[in-house]
């Protein structure tokens, strides 16, 4: 019966992750803001909400290490998993990528987490530190797209074109959508995201009690494999059609709310005790796992089929290892 209620709300949790996405993204549009900064903060928190949630409910639950394992988990899964999958059914090309500065960022971010995490405990202070470089990136990243659009820019109904270009490219965008669907999406998300996370962390705590593993091996390897399917089900797609910045910037963009959004806005609800486990082996795991992928954005290396294997079969080994320990 856990299993069931875990992926009851696993599966409410991704649904009320989409309809949040999608109300938020075109009430942000009705009410005037620009679709690039619609996508740079309301969609990537809200695709970032089931974890989010997950984490806040495990620690009013007690089980802190869940949350911690969920996004550690999340972040290693969505490197290799997320970009091993896609890249078994077609080649991701990078000959092209512009995500070099994004992801030197993702570093830097992966970098400020491990030196708080060596502290051995993210308390309010830390979650603070976290929030406050997720903000300067964001910043950052808006300065530089608004920068582009002005300089490529040569006249009004250029600037038009392309609003009219990202507002269709943005998911879950549709300027004729009514606005009892827009409120029905948002408190369909409001609703579902607190009852999802609260089903799928009572029952992934049951299963971990009563196989006798702790809540840092749940979350590394049935939460984050859970919350990492709708960044798998949008790299797919990116990928079918040929899109690999949008592929990469999906896990780069997902990897750093993990880390400074999700696991900063959790410290202020309590503290997050850093387990001995988790800081030995599994955060340089994804410290390796994210060192790779540069290999790939700064070399400009497309991942080809053979490289899909390695990336799954390297994520296939990690969960048996993790499993295995347990």
């Amino acid at each position: 019966m856990d299993f069931i209620l875990a992926c009851v709300g696993l599966v409410l949790l991704l649904l009320a992750g989409d309809a949040l996405v999608r109300g938020a993204v075109n009430l942000s549009l009705r009410i005037g803001i620009p679709a690039l900064i619609v996508s740079l903060t309301v969609v990537a928190f809200g695709t970032s909400a089931p974890e989010l949630l997950i984490s806040v409910s495990a620690i009013h639950e007690g089980v802190p290490g869940l949350a911690l394992g969920n996004v550690i988990g999340s972040n290693t899964a969505n490197i290799l998993l997320v970009l091993g999958i896609p890249a078994l059914i077609t080649t991701l090309h990078v000959t092209d990528n512009s995500t070099r500065s994004s992801y030197l960022q993702m570093i830097a971010g992966t970098a400020l987490f491990i030196g708080l995490a060596s502290f051995g405990t993210f308390t309010w202070v830390s979650g603070f530190i976290l929030l406050a470089a997720l903000a300067a990136m964001l910043g950052y990243a808006v300065f530089q797209a608004r920068c582009h659009r002005r300089d490529t820019a040569a006249a009004d109904a250029v600037k038009e074109a392309c609003d009219e270009v990202a507002i269709e490219d943005l998911e879950g965008a549709d300027p004729d959508l009514p606005w009892w669907k827009i409120i029905a999406f948002l408190v369909a998300g409001l609703m579902g995201l607190p009852l999802g996370a609260k089903l799928l962390v009572d029952a992934s705590t049951n299963i971990a009690t009563a196989y006798g593993v702790s809540d840092e091996i749940i979350g590394l390897t049935l939460v984050a494999i859970g919350t990492s399917l709708p960044e798998l089900a949008t790299t797919v797609m990116a990928a079918l059609r040929k899109q690999a910045d949008v592929a990469f910037g999906n896990v780069i963009g997902s990897n750093m709310f993990n880390l400074l959004g999700i696991i900063g806005v959790s410290s202020f609800v309590g503290n997050l005790p850093v387990g001995a486990e988790l800081m030995s082996f599994d955060i340089w795991i994804m410290l390796a796992a994210s060192l790779l992928l540069g290999v790939f954005v700064i070399k400009r290396i497309d991942i080809t089929r053979f490289w899909g294997f390695v990336f799954s079969g390297l994520y296939v080994a990690y969960v048996l290892r993790v499993l295995l320990s347990s």
